[in-house]
């Protein structure tokens, strides 16, 4: 058996392992089963690809992604191995082919949609051939507590267990919850699963909130800073898409459009000009995404607030993933919280529930909402806050988000907390958060009046304090667990047990709050930051256009040839042989044998024709 290092190198390109693969791939390759929880741009694939290569029999890759499978298995060609995939794109006759040629060993991995597991022709396959592996992507999807819970992938087990012989099963994700990851062993029968999670922090994405007046004006403001970057545009639903995307096109940008509403082929096209770099920006509701391997996206842009963390940090993590500084900027809104719950409400995927199973997990997305919501309102490190809702330990500040770059002070609210848990303490009945915050600044409104706070003992005596300030204080105490607010559309306030303690045994509450004289907050500097110190700008622009006239002579997305990641590091280093080639991070054999001579050629006239 060939070792690990040397696969590594010759087909993937890499001297050594990033952080948690080599755990994983050493359990798949002991015959252990294994769960990895790593962020976009971690390296997942490489912990199930490596282990195929290096198994005797045929690794299944399930996956409910299209675009992903399609660009893997491009990828693996590239990189000198026999792959193939079976999803519904595939012709009757197309998918005959391909279960043809893997019954007769071509194929060392196999990509297949869920939905295919047990169709008579894929049944028939596998009941004769030698599966030594079965890898499962995204597996968050098999938990209804998952952003994108999928019946499909409840079959999964029950497909393994069919197998002649029990293969190796590993499961991989992004993003799970702890509730996720209990899922995800227990429902895919995992054995005893070597468990690694390296932690969701990506250190190059700057996270940002805005609450522009102009969301539109926000956008051509950031996208006239940054005229040569590549991302994505995201709205919640088709019509914003359509109107975003048509007074784009109308003020001169290069844009595609991508939702549910159009046919299979407006998106396939609208999809292959996005990943073909034929347009820069892509505007799209999250039917657009996942599973889009491109690394070279240097912003996404929310143009509304998804409706939980685990979508927003999917999305926004598709930026970066070549590990250049990146952008992940949202434009919130307070009319997206309403469209948001909206859809939660009108959500009809999980008809397959039984009524109260479907009533919980209602609870759970509105939970998730409000999450969400804080994530948008609070004066925290964006970073810090995102870390510790996925269960993990973080600074209080990251110098890398709009919270932490603005001109922020710690501000001890002791006293103010102090009064607000009294005044909640002390109502008949529970009321919502805008009522209590009105009633300690001595405000009459509508809900004040009609629930009689104004004749409460606390009226008033927070009259000095700022709207926004008081708001900012409330969500705060929120999210900090001292006040809990109910769910549904009229959600009210009580008391938690954190307030309580502090009222009975005393201590003090801070938050860091922007300074009133702040003003906006510090914009992302992406622009220039793309550009490592030691790559040379100009031949970077060369290697880029030689890659993508090559891609577009064999008909492959540029980055499946090399990443940016790569060139950035070819024009740093400027290799002159293709011993020297090969040390290039990304290039393996096949790489450099395929494409060695075109970039060599490049640099050798750069440097002829610049002097240097």
């Amino acid at each position: 058996m060939q070792k690990k290092q040397e696969l590594l190198k010759e087909v993937f390109g890499y001297d050594g392992f990033r952080i948690g693969q080599e755990p994983l791939v050493d359990a798949l390759v002991s015959g252990r089963d294994a769960m990895g929880i790593m962020p976009t741009g971690a390296g997942k694939s490489i912990c199930y690809q490596l282990p195929a290569l290096m198994l005797p029999g045929i690794t299944l890759v399930i996956s409910p992604l299209i675009s992903l499978m399609k660009d893997q298995v491009s990828a693996l060609v590239q990189n000198g191995v026999r792959a193939a995939y079976l999803n519904s794109s595939l012709t009757e006759g197309q998918t005959a082919k391909a279960i043809a040629n893997a019954a007769a060993g071509v194929y060392k991995i196999i990509y297949v949609a869920p939905e295919r597991l047990f169709t008579p022709r894929f049944q028939y396959f596998v009941e004769r051939a030698h599966i030594s592996m079965v890898c499962v992507d995204e597996a968050h999807c098999v938990s209804q507590w998952g952003q994108d819970f999928r019946p499909s992938y409840l079959e999964i087990a029950q497909f393994v267990e069919s197998l002649p012989v029990r293969p190796v099963v590993g499961a991989f994700t992004a993003t799970a919850t702890d509730a996720v990851r209990r899922d995800i062993a227990e429902l895919l029968k995992l054995n005893d699963p070597v468990r690694v999670v390296t932690g969701f922090d990506r250190p190059n994405l700057y996270f940002g909130v805005q609450e522009p007046r102009d969301k539109y004006a926000a956008v051509t403001e950031y996208l006239s800073a940054h005229p040569n970057a590549c991302g994505i545009i995201y709205c919640l639903t088709r019509k914003t898409v359509e109107e975003v995307h048509a007074r784009l096109c109308a003020d001169g940008y290069r844009a595609a459009r991508y939702h549910a509403g159009l046919s299979p082929e407006e998106r396939r096209s609208s999809q292959d000009a996005f990943v073909f770099d034929d347009v820069r920006i892509m505007v799209a509701t999250n039917a657009f995404g996942m599973g889009i391997d491109k690394s070279n996206v240097s912003f996404v842009l929310h143009y509304n607030m998804p409706k939980n963390l685990e979508s927003y940090y999917q999305e926004a993590g598709r930026a970066g993933r070549d590990g250049q500084p990146a952008d992940c900027i949202l434009l919130y809104g307070k009319r997206d919280v309403v469209t948001n719950r909206f859809f939660i409400e009108q959500d009809q995927e999980n008809d397959a529930l039984d009524e109260e199973t479907r009533r919980a997990v209602r609870m759970k997305e509105e939970e998730r909402l409000r999450q969400m919501t804080f994530y948008c309102r609070t004066q925290r490190c964006l970073r810090s806050f995102m870390l510790e809702y996925f269960g993990e330990p973080s600074p209080m500040h990251c110098a890398n988000c709009s919270v932490c770059r603005q001109k922020t002070e710690k501000v001890e609210i002791t006293r103010q907390a102090r009064l607000v848990f009294c005044f909640v303490r002390d109502l008949r009945y529970p009321v919502g958060a805008g009522a209590v915050c009105d009633a300690l600044r001595g405000v009459e409104s509508e809900g004040v009046v009609r629930h009689k706070l104004d004749r409460m003992r606390g009226f008033g005596l927070l009259r000095s304090v700022p709207a926004a300030r008081m708001r900012e204080i409330m969500e705060h105490l929120i999210a900090s667990g001292y006040l809990i607010r109910s769910g549904g559309k009229y959600p009210t306030l009580t008391l938690g047990a954190p307030a309580y303690e502090m009222l009975e045994c005393g201590g003090t509450v801070t938050l860091y709050a922007a300074k009133e004289d702040a003003g906006k907050a510090a914009a992302p500097a992406q622009g220039n930051r793309r550009m490592t110190q030691a790559s040379d700008p100009r031949l970077f622009e060369a290697l880029r256009a030689k890659r993508a006239a090559l891609a577009k002579s064999i008909g492959i997305p540029a980055f499946v040839i090399f990443s940016d990641a790569t060139l950035h590091d070819m024009s740093a280093h400027r290799p002159h042989t293709m011993a020297e080639f090969l040390r290039v991070p990304g290039v393996g054999s096949k790489k450099a044998e395929q494409y060695g001579r075109d970039f060599l050629h490049v640099i050798a006239e750069y440097e002829k024709n610049s002097g240097k």
